[in-house]
């Protein structure tokens, strides 16, 4: 590897992230927290408890950022070309498009990253705190770690409040429990960030919708041309869908069931 490769922004905002977050860690244990009552008074329970789930959430962080979000295969095998029965299977209105960027035949519902330079299959967005996008591979895991996350922040925050002491005289006051009292706000923000995306995402996981769409559906042809949202079925299925993957199928298949569902006659 060569040395520059060491200061992509990647690496950089990965271990941006690690030391941050093993920093306001040790902050909360340095200080007079319950934290750290709880490890004088030999409770060790809580704070390995803690300890385990700031371990869990930068794993699931590392996993997230590292892993394949769904890229398009540039050159796609023999057994995953598109057959002509899948191909007649797509409504004529919304032919399959090839990417102007690296020129693969794109499937429904995915987008051309400019900064990973791939098309990614049911895109969402491209995370500048991970610099990997977020597809159709990650966004499962990715909602775990939202939700591992803001447990985490939440107990970080009020571990933090536990330890502040307002009523001491303020130079003391701003030697003793200024950088606590300072995590205590970049906590607070981490955790209003990080409720408005969970927040966000289980609306789009629930109404089996993404970012890219929900933002610019105005500018997607096949989301122009289609009243609603062709691929909602509803909160059980979509749900059962996003983490276990059922109903199985490509969103072509999906997509022509709808139509057919929507264009049989009722009964």
């Amino acid at each position: 590897m060569a040395p520059w490769a060491l200061l992509s922004p990647g690496v950089l905002v990965r271990t941006g992230h690690t030391v941050l977050t093993w920093g306001i860690t040790l902050v909360l244990f340095l200080h007079d927290t319950e934290l750290r009552q709880w490890e004088e008074q030999g409770e060790l329970l809580l704070p390995l408890t803690f300890l385990l789930l700031v371990l869990g959430s930068l794993l699931l962080y590392l996993a997230v950022s590292l892993m394949d979000p769904g890229y398009v295969n540039v050159q796609p095998q023999p057994q995953e070309e598109i057959k002509e029965e899948q191909t007649a299977m797509v409504p004529p209105a919304i032919p399959l498009r090839r990417c102007r960027y690296c020129l693969v035949l794109q499937p429904l519902r995915a987008r051309h990253c400019r900064e990973c330079r791939r098309c990614v299959r049911r895109y969402d967005h491209h995370c500048p705190w991970m610099e990997n996008c977020v597809g159709e591979r990650n966004h499962p895991l990715f909602v775990v770690y939202l939700v591992l996350q803001l447990l985490v922040l939440l107990w970080g925050l009020y571990l933090a409040w536990s330890g502040l002491r307002f009523f001491q005289p303020w130079g003391l006051w701003l030697r003793s429990s200024g950088l606590l009292f300072a995590t205590f706000l970049l906590l607070s923000l981490f955790s209003l960030v990080a409720s408005l995306l969970l927040a966000s995402h289980l609306y789009l996981v629930a109404s089996n919708t993404t970012t890219w769409e929900f933002m610019s559906s105005h500018r997607i042809a096949y989301l122009r041309q289609h009243p609603g949202n062709p691929f909602d079925r509803g909160l059980t299925r979509n749900l059962a869908h996003f983490f276990c993957g059922w109903p199985s199928g490509s969103w072509e298949t999906l997509w022509a069931e709808e139509e057919e569902e929507g264009s049989s006659p009722a009964v």
